[in-house]
């Protein structure tokens, strides 16, 4: 077990840092100073957060570009003929009207003095698990009409999935970070109650290192882990996404 410990931790140390920055989704919302920008940007970012890390950074850039680089302004004060800018957005599956229907909610959200992180924090506040989260910015995300099909874009862990984008989303946004990776610019949720984001690499790296005995990667195999990881630092235990993603992709542990 110490073996283990001492291994994440230097690996935290070796991929928890700004170098991480440039190649990673995260340098989207690092473009931005303003808190709305930095939440607003970061959902939209990790929403389209799946294959070659260079393609969903070129397609983030492009979709701040789209709201004129000021992510916030542009929800509070466009105006509906805006919108069809969007029309030809692409991102493998999700298509234009995916993208649409998220701008158009994230617009009705902020437009009513409401925020991602009011919600976020709300939905924690009922019991203090981070399942409720994801929950609750799900449901305030569909109350917006959209096709159907949308949904599959929005992680539901009732349904057992493992949440990875918007669990690496509330990492972002909750997890202090000394090494300013991360932000931790939503205050009234703990990071001691973050779950781990999980995927093939971080669930394949966890198994071969006896963290994780599930074999499908669903929102029980994200409670396993991160309960793991809680015994190595329980007040940080998703730090460890950086040793396990860096051991997975940039070390080919997977």
């Amino acid at each position: 077990m110490t073996n283990i410990s001492d291994l994440l931790n230097q690996k935290v140390q070796q991929y928890n840092n700004p170098h991480f920055i440039n190649s990673d989704p995260v340098s989207i919302p690092h473009m931005f100073t303003r808190k709305e920008d930095i939440e607003i940007s970061g959902f939209l970012t990790s929403i389209i957060s799946w294959g070659r890390r260079t393609a969903i950074i070129k397609s983030a850039h492009k979709l701040m570009g789209l709201m004129d680089n000021s992510p916030y302004d542009f929800l509070i004060n466009s105006h509906d003929v805006d919108l069809k800018r969007f029309a030809g957005f692409v991102y493998r599956t999700f298509n234009s009207d995916d993208c649409l229907f998220l701008i158009s909610s994230l617009r009705n959200i902020y437009s009513h003095s409401n925020s991602l992180e009011a919600i976020a924090t709300q939905a924690f506040n009922i019991n203090h698990r981070m399942i409720d989260v994801v929950v609750g910015l799900r449901n305030a995300i569909i109350e917006t009409p959209h096709l159907i099909r949308s949904e599959k874009h929005l992680a539901n862990p009732l349904m057992d999935s493992a949440s990875k984008r918007i669990n690496m989303y509330l990492r972002w946004m909750v997890r202090q970070d000394d090494h300013g990776v991360d932000f931790g610019i939503w205050k009234d949720i703990p990071q001691s109650h973050l779950m781990c984001p999980l995927d093939v690499h971080s669930g394949n790296v966890a198994r071969k290192l006896g963290l994780l005995t599930r074999k499908q990667n669903d929102w029980k195999a994200v409670e396993e882990l991160t309960s793991k990881l809680r015994t190595f630092d329980k007040y940080d235990p998703v730090k460890y996404d950086f040793a396990l993603f860096g051991m997975g992709v940039f070390e080919g542990l997977s």
